[in-house]
């Protein structure tokens, strides 16, 4: 790891901004369009850009990972957030609803194989995906693993993060009363989707604040409200899928299925101090998969944005045998 990528800006390790050269919506059928664009090389290597959340949306910076001249570049806003639309909707909205929408846009663009490359909830779909369609990928780029079970979940919602962040936690429970306090994902669930917009917004920035709060390894404390709108949608698709398990058979249905992709090579790029998905997930899953590169960043949370977790994804990616 370059012993400068801690002093310097993330975007100082990515490649410079792009345009798409195709921007397109889907339509999935069932009430979903789907916002997709590509960029970069047409005739490049197909990667697949999987954004976190669920409800965080892509964003341009995204598409700055990879050398243009190498990659064609897929990114896509999941169903709603982002310029998907219905806006914030979890009508016909599951884990399972997203790995269809990942082969309807395989199969319109045209592309047999292509590399996964995501981040937290991001690298859960990719993990997801490729235990569903694994002749399907030809690599997996995660980061900031997140395996969706009750102990990542408990951990962020049910204290254990808590206990470095006090202050931060404090006003997190604040709004809810000490008797629902028990079951925070339960609670804020009850006034995500209340019926009353202004309801539904204050508790979304709530919600998005304790989690964005703790992104950064090198912040400390919130860094302001975000947007009303992006946050109802991140917290109501957030908390729709944590209340139901990721809509996955079982706890712990990832690894008990990572059998099915071990013979995928797969590149994990963690965080050291990933306040929001803790370093033993990424770990766990990479402990005993022969083809698994762990690649722990010595001083960086969990952001995307993070100096050293940039510099280190766009170096896989620039060293990924093509």
């Amino acid at each position: 790891m370059d012993q400068r990528s801690g002093q310097k800006r993330a975007v100082e390790f990515l490649y410079p901004s792009i345009d798409p050269y195709d921007q397109r919506v889907i339509d999935m059928g069932d009430g979903h369009r789907i916002y997709v664009e590509q960029c970069g090389d047409p005739d490049g290597e197909p990667v697949l850009v999987l954004h976190g959340g669920p409800g965080g949306g892509c964003s341009p910076s995204m598409r700055r990972y990879f050398d243009p001249s190498r990659y064609r570049v897929i990114l896509f806003d999941q169903r709603g957030c982002g310029r998907s639309r219905p806006h914030a909707s979890v009508e016909a909205n599951t884990t399972w609803h997203l790995v269809s929408d990942i082969e309807a846009i395989r199969r319109k663009l045209g592309i047999d194989r292509w590399t996964c490359f995501g981040g937290s909830w991001g690298a859960t779909l990719a993990l997801i995906y490729a235990i569903s369609h694994p002749e399907r990928v030809s690599n997996l780029i995660l980061r900031g693993v997140f395996l969706m079970t009750k102990a990542e979940l408990d951990w962020f919602y049910g204290g254990g993060a808590a206990a470095f962040f006090p202050d931060i936690w404090a006003r997190f429970v604040a709004p809810v009363p000490p008797e629902e306090r028990g079951d925070l994902v339960a609670a804020y669930r009850r006034r995500l989707f209340s019926g009353n917009l202004m309801e539904e917004t204050r508790f979304g920035r709530t919600w998005a604040n304790w989690e964005n709060a703790l992104a950064s390894v090198a912040q400390d404390g919130p860094l302001g409200e975000s947007p009303s709108e992006y946050a109802r949608a991140f917290a109501r698709l957030e908390n729709h899928y944590f209340s139901h398990g990721g809509f996955l058979e079982h706890d712990g249905w990832i690894l008990a299925n990572r059998h099915r992709i071990e013979h995928i090579p797969a590149v994990i790029v963690q965080g050291r101090y990933d306040m929001i998905c803790p370093p033993v997930s990424a770990w766990t899953l990479a402990d005993g998969w022969e083809k698994a590169d762990l690649r722990i960043v010595p001083f960086a949370g969990h952001a995307l944005s993070e100096p050293g977790i940039s510099a280190e994804l766009v170096r896989v990616m620039d060293t990924l045998p093509g």
